[in-house]
């Protein structure tokens, strides 16, 4: 079921066994991928695992702004600070266990997003009424998971498969040209570039001509299986604080 598209009484009447919440990001996604890439990811792969999971998932609206002031350079980027966006999470799934829906995955699809995730879930579980944990889609692809780069092979495989509409095609070779080959500058296992404009011409990391719709095809079943199973232990877990010993 998707809550914004349900009413109140249907709500009320479901038999609600996970909740999936989708979060990404409005940023930079290079000159031919959108900047709501990583909230559409995010909230297809949710989708798309409400429809195929055997329990009754419920899919909250995406949370659409997130902790992306590393590409503050690239117009159309938005940003809260890690603190707000740990706060609008937390509330958000307080909102969803007030009504007794109180096992939650939080959907990612922005890897900025990934440590104030991993610390509000941890909070919502140790100290509020519900149990929360993170699942970031592209991790969670097997083998395809070291090719993610940004705005680069797998996002775009990705959208050439389940929006090839936002891909402008014509701007492959533009986002190619200006891309770089990794995430950050490394010295001694440091990266000493905080912002994606210090390494990157125009945003992009790899290469997004490589990838056809075949394999964003493949990253999203597989993300869709990785979260079947996650709700199933989600779900299956008591979440009971564990005692003192």
């Amino acid at each position: 079921m998707r809550l914004a598209d349900a009413t109140w009484t249907d709500a009320d009447a479901a038999a609600v066994d996970v909740v999936f919440l989708p979060v990404g990001s409005t940023e930079q996604h290079g000159p031919h991928a959108p900047l709501g890439t990583d909230s559409f990811s995010a909230e297809t792969v949710a989708e798309r695992t409400a429809d195929a999971y055997a329990g009754t998932a419920v899919v909250a609206p995406t949370v659409s702004v997130g902790v992306s002031e590393e590409h503050r350079q690239f117009t159309g980027t938005l940003w809260v600070s890690p603190d707000t966006f740990r706060a609008y999470v937390r509330d958000t799934v307080a909102s969803l266990a007030h009504h007794g829906w109180t096992d939650v995955v939080v959907v990612n699809g922005h890897g900025g997003n990934v440590p104030a995730l991993g610390e509000v879930c941890a909070a919502i579980s140790r100290h509020d009424d519900a149990y929360a944990v993170p699942f970031t889609w592209f991790d969670a692809v097997g083998e395809h998971a070291t090719d993610m780069g940004h705005a680069g092979p797998l996002e775009t495989a990705f959208l050439r498969h389940a929006r090839p509409e936002s891909v402008r095609e014509d701007r492959i070779d533009a986002a190619r040209e200006g891309a770089s080959d990794r995430w950050g500058e490394w010295v001694s296992a440091t990266n000493l570039a905080h912002d994606s404009a210090a390494f990157s011409e125009n945003g992009v990391v790899g290469d997004p001509g490589v990838d056809t719709e075949a394999r964003g095809a493949e990253l999203l079943s597989r993300a869709v299986d990785a979260l079947c199973d996650l709700a199933d232990a989600v779900t299956a877990r008591d979440a009971d604080p564990v005692p003192h010993r």
